[in-house]
């Protein structure tokens, strides 16, 4: 049961909110006022109520055997910012895909008001089982909660003025773009080239999803959706690779790849320890095709078999045989500053790393610079650009 163990419930939800708020200065009246009203740990039964208040944790709520998780209720803060860039008024429809503990698809609810309606699906019947009674003891029984894959949208109830996802998305079916009314908006966790960017939509009259906001987010995976792929490159230690089914990569081409030389490229542009470095990947998908993502294990770092700059979460490039990945290295001085490079392996493994920095310099001349992002249904758009990303339902195209 829930215990408090600094504070009652009605006190550590009025703290969740003010931190929201002042973290979050200018936001919207109305979304500040749904955090207010609705309990959140009503939602989160098995937690304390010091975890389901802390507005920059994450509480898992399911986990798969082999550990991973499958779902949570999200960071409180980053809830707030979706449902800011969200927009919702009274009297919107509202479909959410992943519905998880039902707070989101309460807040919602408060949102857009007794006119409104809200509908909230998962593929997992245990979750929508949880998600119902949860919202019902809460007082929001006018959620429609569906058990169903929510690639599928719900054809009933559509069209929708807003589309919310709640889980990593690497794609945008069909359903979500003919389901939301033009002028719609659609928020969601969209992951691609090893990488995930919230993204806010706006949809124009000739279908096409544009974006006004792309904001750094974490989410767990959407299930169902075969993009994306994973191979290991070395065991033990470990390291592996993640990349999208449309990219031109053969793992089985990068067999003993750390056993080859490594070589290294450096970019002149150097970073402190805050200094975000996130936009390097991001800017490098708008137009170079071998982005993707390198994972190595402690052990495969302590040993200096391979030194990503974020050992499980950062840049590669991979074409043929050969590989590079983003590193740093650390400048003499009396501050923390380090140096960003690339190192590279194979017979093309220094030129890549060469491409890297490339991007590199390519961000450092604008650390700022935020991207524009277009989606289209591939069912009714054949001209696609150069740089297009092409998933399996849409293609995506980012640009600066």
């Amino acid at each position: 049961m829930t215990t408090a163990t600094s504070g009652t419930a009605a006190e550590l939800h009025a703290d969740m909110v003010q931190k929201i708020t002042s973290s979050r200065p200018g936001l919207d009246e109305p979304v500040v006022h749904a955090l207010s009203a609705v309990p959140r740990h009503l939602f989160l039964p098995d937690a304390t109520l010091d975890d389901a208040y802390n507005p920059y944790k994450a509480v898992i709520t399911k986990t798969a055997a082999d550990g991973t998780h499958l779902s949570c209720a999200s960071v409180a803060t980053l809830v707030a910012g979706m449902l800011a860039e969200l927009r919702v008024g009274p009297g919107d429809r509202v479909f959410e895909v992943g519905a998880g503990t039902g707070y989101n698809a309460a807040l919602l609810a408060e949102l857009t008001g007794p006119a409104g309606q809200v509908v909230t699906a998962d593929i997992d019947e245990e979750i929508t089982e949880q998600a119902s009674n949860a919202l019902a003891e809460a007082g929001y029984s006018d959620v429609r909660v569906l058990t169903c894959d929510g690639a599928l949208g719900d054809e009933a109830d559509a069209p929708f003025d807003k589309i919310i996802v709640t889980v990593g998305a690497c794609d945008i079916p069909d359903a979500w773009f003919t389901q939301l009314a033009p002028g719609g908006r659609m928020v969601l966790p969209l992951r691609w080239r090893g990488q995930t960017r919230g993204v806010a939509f706006a949809k124009g009259d000739d279908g096409v999803l544009r974006s006004e906001s792309v904001f750094l987010c974490g989410f767990v995976p959407m299930i169902g959706q075969d993009i994306e792929r994973a191979a290991a490159l070395h065991t033990d230690p470990g390291v592996r690779i993640h990349y999208d089914v449309d990219q031109d990569i053969d793992p089985a081409r990068l067999t003993g790849i750390f056993d080859t030389p490594r070589t290294s490229a450096w970019s002149g542009a150097t970073v402190g320890p805050q200094d975000p470095i996130d936009g390097i990947w991001l800017r490098a998908t708008a137009t170079d095709p071998a982005v993707c993502r390198i994972e190595a294990s402690p052990d495969a770092v302590s040993t200096d078999l391979c030194a990503p700059f974020i050992p499980n979460l950062s840049p590669a490039l991979i074409a043929g045989s050969s590989l590079a990945y983003l590193t740093k290295r650390k400048l003499e001085g009396p501050d923390p500053v380090w140096e960003l490079g690339a190192h590279g392996h194979g017979p093309d493994g220094r030129a890549l790393a060469e491409r890297l920095c490339g991007h590199i310099h390519t961000w450092n001349t604008d650390r700022t610079a935020r991207p524009s992002l277009t989606a289209v249904p591939l069912t009714t758009h054949a001209d696609l650009t150069d740089h297009a990303i092409v998933k399996k339902d849409c293609a995506i195209t980012v640009t600066y």
